[in-house]
């Protein structure tokens, strides 16, 4: 754990979130700023920086996809589609330097 990090504040219960899932390795909590009706992220309880920061633990990755999948699963969002994402630095809108993937739902999606 990072003891500045916002997601580890989070996953210590020391700043309030509306959790949707969590288990003895991932915590998942609604946005507080939404990109689509159903907008939940993923982070592992484990501090890890980035996506790029993982590339020698690449389970960390599909831990965090199972448990995205299998939400979306259970949130009705399955069928029709959904999107998981990943940022990694500034240009691409990385504000938390905390692992974690985003699902996004709900409604059709735009493209980029």
């Amino acid at each position: 754990m990072n003891n500045d990090c916002l997601f580890c504040k989070i996953i210590r219960r020391e700043i309030p979130a509306k959790i949707a899932f969590e288990d003895d390795e991932v915590l998942a909590f609604h946005d507080i700023q939404p990109a689509a009706p159903i907008h939940i992220l993923f982070v592992p309880k484990k501090h890890v920086d980035s996506v790029v920061h993982v590339l020698d633990q690449e389970p960390v990755v599909s831990l965090l996809a199972n448990r995205a999948v299998k939400a979306a699963e259970k949130l009705g969002i399955q069928s029709t589609g959904f999107r998981l994402v990943m940022n990694y630095g500034p240009d691409a809108g990385q504000t938390v330097h905390h692992l974690h993937m985003h699902l996004l739902g709900g409604a059709h999606l735009s493209h980029l």
